[in-house]
């Protein structure tokens, strides 16, 4: 069996207690994701004002690191691609009945956005899914609210492993998740080894655009991506000329 990935051995303690302020903090009206997974890179647009709740919710699981190494363990081809189950069976049994009330749907799930997996009203916690096409006419009746859509990549979640089908673990509403749960990443690398990954997700600078490749400009190895120093410094350097300034100017201060 491969031994786990260090960030998961690494997982920030924090993510032990949903109840956290720190882990409940209000999401900006808008914020970009982007996630670097095993087939290549995806940035979510997510909007707080489709569905607060979510948003919220999505916003700070990302800035605690909670999606990375997270397995893509039910990928229906042409239907959707669920993830969210934490690989450490601590943290996932933490946040397993760490509900969050209803959203209001405001948006269709269409092709291409990402909602909240759930099984009972007021019961999403953290399993999420895309949409893989237009899957409006049977879910948007049974009240499932996307929160934000791929605006990068949208080819690289068509290409997510589906092989294992329903195998892996299924739907929250399929009540075969326990070994998930029990047995995490370990479980999931002995039994379903080709089963696509998040390596490692991060918030996006509201200043930074995606770019035409599907990544994102510049890279940190913080929880917010903000970009390198030399960005930061050429960005100065043509405000200062724009102001006819002599040089670079120092800052002052489904049934799923």
């Amino acid at each position: 069996m491969s031994p786990l990935p260090a960030v998961l051995l690494a997982a920030s303690p924090l993510l032990l207690h949903p109840e956290a302020a720190e882990l409940n903090r209000r999401a900006p009206g808008r914020f970009l994701v982007r996630l670097e997974t095993s087939k290549g890179v995806v940035v979510v647009e997510a909007h707080r004002d489709w569905a607060p709740h979510g948003a919220d919710r999505f916003y700070n699981l990302v800035r605690h690191g909670y999606y990375d190494e997270a397995r893509f363990f039910r990928v229906v081809a042409g239907r959707w691609a669920q993830f969210g189950i934490h690989g450490m069976p601590e943290i996932a049994a933490a946040w397993r009945s760490s509900t969050i009330p209803d959203d209001a749907r405001r948006v269709s799930n269409r092709r291409g956005t990402i909602a909240y997996a759930f099984a009972v009203p007021n019961g999403r916690t953290m399993q999420l899914f895309f949409n893989l096409a237009d899957n409006s006419e049977t879910l948007d009746p049974q009240g499932f609210a996307p929160f934000g859509r791929v605006v990068e990549g949208m080819a690289v979640v068509d290409a997510l492993n589906a092989e294992y089908g329903e195998s892996a673990g299924g739907g929250i509403r399929g009540g075969k998740q326990d070994p998930l749960f029990a047995g995490g990443n370990a479980y999931l690398l002995k039994e379903f080894p080709r089963l696509d990954s998040i390596e490692r997700a991060r918030l996006v600078s509201p200043s930074r655009r995606p770019v035409r490749d599907g990544g994102v400009r510049g890279g940190s190895d913080d929880r917010e991506d903000t970009g390198s120093g030399r960005d930061r410094r050429g960005r100065r350097a043509r405000r200062a000329g724009r102001l006819g300034l002599s040089g670079p100017r120092r800052a002052a201060g489904h049934p799923f």
